[in-house]
């Protein structure tokens, strides 16, 4: 099922997700989101956090732009437990280099910062890693 709503921003740049979508996704009072905006598209996604305990990245990807370049990230990913939350890919030039914004909960992994950049670093389409703690950004009202 897919809902469409326009919302407005406020002057604090806030706008308010309507409540039939909050309550189909399950979003509730305090949770965490994950935000990521595509300057170039003039987009932004948001992406509910679930679950307590959680640990943020933040993981920028270069790669070589070839047929599953993409799925070598995540199978790797996966295979050490790490959650992606929400990404964003794109083709900087085509057949050539490409772009990923990964946000992934580290929670069940044994990987550390280090290891996870390690581990990215090198697979063969994965040219340039930079991996930060997510901080997290609360508003009060």
């Amino acid at each position: 099922m897919r809902l469409t709503a326009i919302v407005k921003v406020d002057s604090k740049g806030r706008i308010t997700i309507p409540q039939t979508m909050r309550e189909t996704i399950g979003i509730e009072p305090g949770m965490l989101m994950a935000v990521i905006a595509d300057t170039n598209k003039k987009e932004i996604i948001v992406s509910p956090i679930y679950g307590k305990g959680t640990i943020i990245y933040e993981v920028e990807v270069s790669l070589i732009d070839r047929p599953g370049a993409i799925a070598e990230v995540a199978d790797a990913l996966a295979r050490n437990n790490v959650d992606i939350i929400a990404q964003r890919c794109t083709t900087i030039m085509r057949g050539q280099e490409g772009s990923c914004t990964i946000i992934v909960d580290m929670s069940k992994s044994s990987l550390n910062e280090e290891d996870l950049k390690s581990l990215l670093v090198n697979l063969d389409t994965v040219t340039q890693v930079r991996v930060k703690r997510f901080e997290t950004h609360t508003t009060s009202i």
